[in-house]
């Protein structure tokens, strides 16, 4: 679900179905010509496809964090941060063209990242992304128990 689909007046009714927030990061610099952004952004569109699509009904999609080089990580952590004290129990980072991970973003719940699956052996992108999630999921339901 987009954020701009959630209404304030279905939102408490919605919100423990919605644990989950997805951020989106493109990495831009600025240095891009149009036709190279249009293709950024359309890789990182196509890569979210694959946890929002098989997820629908469990995670809202915030808007992208789209420009930045230091500073945007910093952001990043915010912004995760910030959705989580606002009662998101779970906060995904996705990036098409940009190498992250957990440690670069240690108020995430997850990064994925689509260069560092790439090469990762015959395992299709859409079952690594699956797993992943499910995986974090299932992580955080054992230690709660």
């Amino acid at each position: 679900m987009k954020f701009s689909e959630v209404d304030e007046q279905t939102w408490e009714e919605l919100k423990p179905f919605y644990d989950t927030c997805l951020i989106p990061y493109t990495g831009l610099s600025g240095l891009e010509s149009p036709w190279e952004v249009t293709a950024a952004l359309e890789r990182l569109r196509d890569f979210m496809d694959l946890a929002e699509i098989p997820f629908k009904g469990r995670l809202v999609t915030y808007p992208a964090i789209q420009y930045g080089k230091t500073e945007d990580i910093k952001l990043l952590n915010e912004v995760c941060h910030n959705v989580k004290s606002i009662g998101f129990k779970y906060v995904v980072v996705m990036t098409a063209d940009r190498e992250l991970s957990e440690e670069d973003v240690p108020e995430s719940s997850l990064v994925l990242s689509r260069r560092r699956f790439e090469g990762n052996g015959d395992t299709p992108l859409a079952a690594v992304v699956s797993e992943q999630i499910s995986e974090m999921w299932q992580q955080e339901s054992r230690i709660e128990m």
